[in-house]
């Protein structure tokens, strides 16, 4: 089960999300939302 949870990111680990992000809408033509890029990178 997911939680709303609030966090403080640096600029940089922020920007370094966004473009993962970006890149994945990219590939999948589709929308990525910024939570499930955060899940999947603090996951691995």
């Amino acid at each position: 089960m997911a939680k709303r949870v609030t966090i403080i990111i640096d600029d940089e680990l922020d920007k370094k999300l966004r473009l993962l992000q970006a890149k994945k809408i990219e590939k999948e033509n589709s929308s990525v939302s910024y939570s499930a890029i955060l899940n999947e990178y603090v996951r691995k």
